[in-house]
């Protein structure tokens, strides 16, 4: 059975990406290197094939933008100063290599402790809601308030971390974008205490959050500046594939205040559907408004081509 589209380009990276490495002793380390490679090159040749590029040739481009992984690793180099006099400029891997960050230990640590916090929060409050276990609106509340925490604390540091490619985001901004998750959950949190019975106010509270942390989110999105280190920025000069927001910053700053008039109406209309005409199609509401946003996206993102001919 012939394979098409991303699949081909996928296994011919494999097949390209290991002949690459044949014959090289794979440490733990090297390895790593390599999987990471595998991904990024997986990625790009997806793009490659949104843009237009045949999945039969996507691969191979993506492997030319890479360069000569022997070459980047060292390999069969020989001859001294004389070698490294005539060595070409730094390809893509060799600035990941060089670049490389690892997760510090106490990261890694925290991320596991808050994230089993997090699943038995969420555990108790599906177990109530599903009757399987019988508690009482303080402990589910309780349970709902620690998930909540959680997940911002989780958002909080990870996003405070250096990686290989972006520099860490400044405190201030990476507690704003874990004070909005935290937020958001309490939204969800607020429509899921009105369960069993409906509470006009928890529902109100619930969409409140919801529409606070969404405003957040969107205008934290809207100025986020560049966290790109620079040997990423100058890879990506060459192989990026053109991005309107970025190049138009005013038609990002126009889709924030679309998604916040969208998402605002969507949650007003919801909650006036709810005490009309009942929960059976008030969520509609809510599905026009998601389905709003994607077609204001795409139209902001891949704009009408205007004939000139």
């Amino acid at each position: 059975m012939t394979q098409h589209g991303p699949a081909r380009s996928s296994i011919g990276i494999h097949r390209m990406l290991d002949d690459a490495f044949a014959g090289m002793e794979m440490t733990p380390d090297l390895q790593d290197l390599k999987e990471e490679i595998r991904a990024n090159l997986v990625t790009r040749a997806e793009e490659l094939e949104r843009s237009g590029v045949p999945a039969r040739d996507a691969a191979a481009q993506a492997m030319a933008e890479l360069g000569d992984i022997r070459s980047a690793l060292g390999d069969g180099e020989a001859g001294g100063d004389a070698a490294a006099s005539t060595r070409p400029s730094p390809t893509v891997l060799e600035e990941w290599a060089r670049n490389r960050v690892r997760p510090k230990p106490a990261f890694v640590l925290r991320t596991v402790l808050l994230s089993a916090l997090a699943l038995i929060a969420l555990l108790v409050v599906v177990l109530d809601l599903f009757a399987v276990v019988d508690t009482s609106s303080a402990l589910r509340g309780v349970a709902l308030a620690v998930l909540a925490l959680a997940a911002g604390a989780l958002v909080t540091d990870g996003l405070r971390q250096e990686t290989t490619g972006n520099y860490p985001l400044p405190l201030r901004r990476a507690a704003a974008f874990g004070l909005a998750a935290v937020v958001l959950l309490i939204g969800v949190g607020c429509g899921l205490m009105s369960v069993p019975g409906f509470s006009a106010g928890w529902i109100l509270a619930g969409v409140l959050a919801t529409v606070l942390s969404i405003a957040l989110l969107t205008y934290l999105g809207v100025t986020q500046t560049n966290r790109h280190k620079p040997w990423r920025v100058h890879a990506a000069s060459n192989t990026q594939i053109p991005d309107r927001f970025t190049e138009d910053p005013a038609s990002a700053a126009r889709f924030g205040m679309y998604t916040v008039a969208i998402w605002v109406s969507a949650f007003a209309l919801f909650v006036v559907l709810s005490f009309t005409i009942g929960w059976a199609w008030s969520w509609l509401a809510l599905l026009a408004g998601f389905v709003a946003m994607m077609l204001v996206l795409a139209n902001m993102l891949f704009p009408a081509r205007r004939r000139s001919e």
